[in-house]
């Protein structure tokens, strides 16, 4: 895995996309390989700027911006629960624990 073929580098969040578990760099540096040489520069300016207790989640968010498919998955998901199309989605307290 490397900075060339975009995959993950080191540690790995998993989640889905289209019915399939993709991965996600999971640390500074594989999120910033993995990212387009243009959004480096942003990406090192806003773990530069973040709280200590705001960092995860930050690099939650990069980490997705790290795949444009998953991006526009979500982006999607979102235009239909605005519009008010809630099909297939399931409230979290009718989830079995």
């Amino acid at each position: 895995m490397g900075e060339t073929t975009g995959d993950p580098v080191g540690p790995v969040w998993r989640t889905w996309l289209d019915g399939e578990e993709i991965e996600l760099p999971a640390s500074i540096n594989g999120i910033r390989a993995a990212l387009p040489p243009e959004r480096r520069e942003q990406f090192d300016e806003a773990v530069g700027a973040a709280a200590a207790g705001d960092l995860e989640l930050l690099l939650g968010h990069w980490a997705q911006e790290t795949r444009p498919d998953l991006r526009a998955a979500q982006e999607a998901v979102f235009r239909r629960l605005e519009a008010g199309d809630s099909t297939g989605f399931v409230a979290a307290e009718d989830l079995d624990a």
